[in-house]
């Protein structure tokens, strides 16, 4: 079994990368206001989280399959990623993100911004273009929780050994699950909730905080 001496958990979209993904997708089918706002109110917790997800995926109806290389193009790593999963790894630690985004874009940017491990929603497809539905179980706020909570357990890395760092309401339940929460680039009610505000836009922050 591997083992690590500590665990960092990422939210993805606006944590991970500077991105939302759903919007980048959502401009491929001319819909990204209308996603755009209601993202926001997801992140700021006025809405049910799959409800709201299920809602914005059903406007990607009909993007074809090719648009996901354009949105890759356009990803915008978050500036520090680097350095953090760098110092995470030099330390004996291990990287790992849960987010509510799509494994379609995740798979490619996780491995090449320096993460171990992996959950996201996956997108339905049928004839070469997405269908507005999400396959299988949505992840959700419990969803990120018990991930953070099973990776811990397989790397053999008590709870109070491990970091969750996000910017939505989506994230508040990992965060309280770690042994230390930090808010990113975050929304007002995750800011309170939080253990730590990371200020900066720069992820390189938070490596002064690792053990």
């Amino acid at each position: 079994m591997t083992t690590a001496r500590f665990l960092v958990v990422l939210d993805a979209d606006s944590t991970l990368i500077r991105d939302e993904v759903i919007e980048l997708l959502a401009d491929e089918a001319g819909r990204r206001d209308e996603v755009q706002a209601a993202t926001e109110a997801a992140m700021r917790g006025e809405v049910d989280f799959a409800t709201s997800l299920r809602s914005r995926v059903s406007a990607l109806e009909g993007v074809p399959i090719d648009a996901f290389e354009r949105v890759r193009a356009r990803i915008r790593p978050t500036p520090g990623v680097r350095e953090l999963t760098a110092a995470v790894h030099e330390r004996g630690g291990v990287v790992g993100v849960v987010s509510g985004g799509f494994h379609e874009i995740l798979d490619h940017v996780a491995p090449a911004l320096g993460v171990d491990r992996w959950r996201a929603n996956r997108l339905e497809i049928a004839d070469d273009a997405l269908t507005g539905r999400v396959n299988g179980e949505i992840v959700d706020a419990a969803a990120k929780a018990s991930s953070l909570r099973s990776w811990a357990a397989e790397l053999g890395v008590a709870a109070r050994a491990t970091i969750a760092i996000g910017d939505g309401a989506n994230d508040l339940r990992m965060m309280d699950a770690a042994g230390l929460g930090l808010a990113f680039n975050a929304k007002p009610a995750v800011r309170e909730a939080a253990s730590l505000v990371i200020g900066p836009q720069d992820l390189a922050e938070v490596i002064a905080l690792l053990p």
